[in-house]
């Protein structure tokens, strides 16, 4: 017998939870000497904040054609 496939979509955007991601880790980060971990938060902050840039540029309607 085959399982079934959980079909519930998340509560919030993928847009919402990539900036809150970025947030929290940047927030985190904040609270850390400077050091490597602090510098992995920040990392993992940018890269958060381009994962939201490629998701809102994927998801636009891009160029229109003229009426």
């Amino acid at each position: 017998m085959t399982k079934k496939r959980n079909r519930t979509r998340p509560a919030r955007s993928l847009q919402e939870r990539l900036n809150k991601f970025t947030r929290d880790a940047r927030a985190a980060a904040s609270r850390l000497p400077a050091g490597a971990e602090r510098h992995a938060l920040l990392q993992k902050a940018r890269d958060g904040e381009a994962a939201a840039e490629f998701e809102r540029l994927l998801s636009s309607p891009g160029p229109q054609d003229p009426k």
